[in-house]
């Protein structure tokens, strides 16, 4: 693994304007940076990062079909007991997932070693920057061929865009597929709006809203503003908010199949690395966790990362080392509590600290994403960078 410094395509924001990639400056920074690129060997990808993937998602479903059949556990993950049958009922239907993203501390295989990626955290509920890691990035490779900035044999790790037409084909069942977020957000939109294209490559009608126009009718269920039945919906909006919000305790009794299904809730709770630690100690792949009410926590000793159980973007993550806090994230979350992980440095490319984002698309690992940063807690503006296969 490397970060090789490289020119950037004279083009490139044109180019992204015509993709709908428009955010890609955030506050008059760059989100997409194309001035390096990571490059990977073929066995650090098979190895390092596709096989542990897979492995960590089944550790994580078993992980869901324990915590289901415990309350205790669901009452450790904060879930509001009201909502506990709906979780439950749909583990037992299986209820189909599209897609989640794993955050790992990856840093190569470096003079010969072979390091294990360690899992930080799963993205399991509402995972952006997925139009980046599918189009932008293989736009840039293609490109960068072409242009002689990355060697002519360059490949990627990247087929999440063939992966997700093939898993609404078999998701849709010839239902419309209505797409809901907060979609005066630019980059949930442009989510919104490459998912929805996907699914219309698939085959399946789609309309887009914004999640405030959902609405409800007795003994019809949700609707969307023409006052269609909505059968099918892909939320870019969390379970944890949903619970809260005024039609959160409608959605059991409605008959729409929501995306990612409610059991996903589970998986999207920082909780999940403690037991994941318990259920699996030990694992290569795992880093030590454990609540920070559990008196084990202890064993961390004064330095760790400090997350809470309901967290987004890196808010509210400090970093604390010998017992002070050298990095963190200010933020709305933590009134649910807080999991303490053991330290995972991130691989240091000259005061940049990447992390890897792993794909998954019905459960299957199929391409990565990367996010660097001057700071060691990868934010909302932590810059995107390509990768290639050399």
């Amino acid at each position: 693994m490397q970060r090789i410094p490289c020119p950037e395509r004279d083009d490139w924001r044109q180019t992204a304007e015509q993709c709908g990639f428009d955010f890609y400056e955030l506050d008059g920074e760059r989100y997409w940076d194309e001035r390096a690129y990571y490059a990977f060997t073929i066995a650090e990808i098979e190895l390092g990062i596709e096989e542990p993937t897979a492995e960590i998602e089944q550790m994580c479903l078993e992980l869901v079909g324990r915590v289901i059949a415990d309350e205790a556990l669901l009452r450790r993950l904060k879930i509001p007991q009201p909502f506990w049958p709906l979780l439950a009922e749909s583990w037992r239907r299986r209820d189909d997932s599209l897609y989640g993203r794993l955050d790992l501390s990856f840093a190569g295989f470096r003079d010969g070693g072979r390091a294990p990626a360690k899992l930080l955290e799963y993205n399991a509920d509402t995972p952006t920057s997925i139009f980046e890691a599918a189009v932008f990035q293989w736009t840039w490779l293609e490109q960068a061929i072409e242009r002689r900035i990355v060697p002519g044999r360059a490949d990627q790790y990247n087929s999440i865009h063939e992966r997700l037409i093939e898993r609404w084909r078999a998701l849709g069942k010839g239902r419309r597929l209505h797409l809901a977020g907060m979609t005066a957000e630019a980059e949930d939109a442009a989510t919104l709006a490459y998912l929805a294209d996907t699914a219309a490559q698939a085959g399946l009608s789609t309309t887009i809203l914004d999640i405030a126009d959902i609405g409800w009718r007795d003994k019809g269920g949700f609707l969307d503003l023409d006052n269609n039945a909505i059968a099918l919906a892909f939320k870019l909006y969390p379970w944890e908010w949903m619970f809260h919000d005024a039609f959160g305790a409608k959605v059991a009794g409605a008959p729409t199949q929501w995306v990612e299904p409610p059991w996903k809730a589970i998986l999207s709770n920082k909780g999940i690395l403690p037991l994941l630690w318990q259920m699996f100690e030990g694992h290569p792949n795992l880093l030590p966790a454990y609540f920070e009410d559990d008196p084990k926590a202890a064993s961390l000793g004064p330095s760790f990362v400090r997350k809470p159980i309901y967290s987004r973007e890196g808010a509210n993550v400090s970093l604390v080392a010998d017992g002070v806090a050298v990095s963190a994230q200010d933020g709305p979350y933590g009134a649910e509590g807080f999991i303490r992980q053991a330290l995972a440095p991130l691989p240091d490319f000259g005061g940049v600290f990447p992390v890897i984002g792993s794909w998954l698309v019905d459960h299957q690992p199929c391409g990565l994403s990367i996010r660097e940063d001057a700071s060691p807690i990868t934010g909302n503006r932590s810059r995107f960078l390509p990768h290639a296969i050399v």
